[in-house]
């Protein structure tokens, strides 16, 4: 397996909107990033993962974007952003931008000369067809609910979006669009910045002819995904991009791809594909989904181990994992998996040990080291299009109970990661010194970074300490994975191994202590304690152990 800087780096997510806001406006910018390197540097960072701060009519808080060489005005400007990167280079800190090539903005110059006309030389960058008897090209339903498909009056034809309407997608067989993708990765790569994640990379091949889907009891559109998702020509298109753009440049890439396998993940990230570095995986973030995001099913934690060990085994020496709990897209992971209540420090302490001690390349979220969670709003307070369409759709279209709707918004719902960070105890939890562009979680006053630097027991310190582990010992980057005590509906343990080195790690996912018995197949003649969420005697045998609520363990076995 070959050895990388971003194999063995910490990814720290930024979402600039709810990060910092430096002038009073209420929306976090490019200058707050930038009073907070230290920060960041202090926890151990050393590459960030930046969500899009391009020219942006904010549909879909910048994933809509109107101009890819620009940057959206709340955010600064392109002075901002290049002084941005030079600090961050400065203190060691690489910067991965976000690629949105799916789809564009409505605003966008290209799909504004789009409709102007058929036969407008714009007009075959993007997906544009006839009706159906009346109705829609196809069947198709969209991510954030309603139909794929628009109708512009003007031409008398449909344009596909696969997201929001003010999102229409562009169409990757017109070779000009892909050019057009090409120079504006450049474009930024000859800036320095370092990488790209690539939004829903796997949907811009479309399988041809765009026929119906699937439609299910009580469904209102057909399922279009399996239509869209991994299609016919997305390997042709993502190894052509390697050839003209990824390969010049010493990068990293990680692409977002729901729906995929182990198998077929593979085929993007396996190192003599060409394609790209890792992939973004959903399945264990599903677990416990019903019909839809917002109805919620009990899980066992079997179900979870069995997906989170199936990506460590079945990829191993074929690609490479991207760990992850939560994103500005999921749910704090300590109010998900965790108890955000009473061991809301343990859990999310437990939590960070499972994801960190994997192999893989590891993901924080922004104020995910300090065990932020989720938020309780009612509707009038969301801001998130997928959550107030699907009210819409779902609620008051009659087809979800009101109350059970709520309680899968407050589990799952977007904007759970995208309530401001949490700076310190003042007005707006240090955010700003205006009114925020969303509420900001009420419990502030507690958690908060300023609180969690002065206590040498918080969650950031033990985030610090787990990075730290990681940067000195090659076994966390690159040991083999092998899950033990697969039964247990407690306990989610496993050994690590590289050479004769072996590490251990246990832990309790729940409340109740638990009884830890080491299986007579693991032998060692000497254990080393690593890190512990709680204090540990550390000439305590490991053959038996009582593990406390959410208690985590990782020992070093010679």
């Amino acid at each position: 397996m070959n050895k990388t800087w971003w194999k063995e780096g910490v990814v720290y997510q930024i979402y600039p909107r709810s990060f910092k806001d430096s002038n009073g406006d209420g929306i976090g910018d490019i200058r707050g990033v930038i009073e907070k390197l230290d920060y960041l540097k202090e926890l151990g960072i050393n590459i960030v993962w930046l969500n899009p701060v391009y020219k942006s009519p904010n549909d879909d808080n910048g994933y809509d974007i109107s101009d890819y060489r620009d940057i959206m005005n709340e955010f600064g400007n392109m002075t901002d952003f290049e002084e941005l990167l030079n600090e961050m280079h400065k203190r060691d800190i690489k910067l991965v931008m976000d690629l949105v090539v799916n789809h564009s903005s409505d605003e966008h110059k290209w799909f504004i000369e789009s409709r102007q006309s058929k036969d407008n030389p714009y007009r075959d960058y993007y997906i544009w067809r006839k009706g159906k008897d009346g109705n829609a090209p196809n069947n198709w339903g969209s991510f954030f609910s309603g139909s794929v498909w628009q109708y512009d009056e003007k031409t008398d034809e449909y344009f596909l979006h696969l997201f929001s309407k003010k999102q229409p997608d562009l169409n990757w067989e017109n070779e000009k669009v892909r050019e057009e993708v090409y120079n504006l990765m450049k474009f930024w790569f000859d800036k320095g910045i370092d990488g790209f994640r690539m939004d829903v990379i796997n949907l811009i091949s479309k399988v041809p002819g765009l026929p119906d889907g699937e439609k299910g009891e009580g469904q209102l559109y057909g399922n279009g995904f399996p239509l869209t998702a991994n299609g016919p020509r997305v390997h042709e298109y993502l190894q052509e991009m390697n050839k003209e753009v990824l390969s010049k440049y010493d990068i990293m890439t990680v692409g977002e791809t729901p729906g995929v396998t182990p198998e077929t993940a593979a085929l993007y990230v396996g190192e003599d594909r060409n394609e790209l570095n890792m992939v973004f995986q959903f399945e264990h973030m599903d677990v416990g989904t019903g019909t839809t995001k917002w109805d919620i099913r009990p899980w066992k934690l079997t179900d979870f181990k069995a997906i989170m060990s199936k990506w460590q085994e079945e990829l191993n020496g074929k690609g490479w994992n991207s760990l992850y709990l939560n994103n500005h897209d999921q749910p704090r992971p300590v109010s998900r998996f965790g108890n955000d209540k009473e061991y809301r420090v343990e859990s999310a302490k437990m939590l960070g040990t499972m994801l960190h001690m994997m192999q893989g390349t590891p993901y924080v979220y922004q104020g995910e080291e300090l065990g932020m969670t989720n938020v309780s709003f009612g509707m009038e307070d969301y801001k998130d299009l997928e959550i107030i369409n699907a009210y819409n759709e779902l609620v008051k279209g009659g087809f979800m109970n009101e109350q059970r709707f709520m309680e899968g918004v407050h589990l799952r719902g977007r904007d759970n990661a995208r309530t401001p960070m949490q700076w310190n105890d003042c007005a707006n939890a240090g955010f700003t010194t205006g009114t925020p562009w969303i509420r900001v979680n009420p419990n502030y006053v507690d958690i908060n970074v300023e609180k969690a630097l002065k206590d040498k027991n918080s969650v950031f310190y033990y985030y610090q300490k787990l990075i730290k582990l990681r940067k000195e010992n090659p076994i966390i980057v690159y040991g083999d994975y092998e899950e033990i005590l697969r039964d247990s509906e407690s306990i989610f343990s496993y050994v690590r191994t590289l050479g004769s080195e072996k590490l251990l790690v246990i832990l309790n996912f729940y409340e109740p202590e638990v009884e830890f018995i080491l299986p007579e197949n693991i032998k060692y003649s000497s254990k080393e304690l690593l890190i512990s969420n709680y204090a540990v005697d550390e000439q305590e045998e490991i053959k038996n152990i009582k593990l406390k609520p959410y208690e985590a363990r990782v020992y070093r076995l010679k």
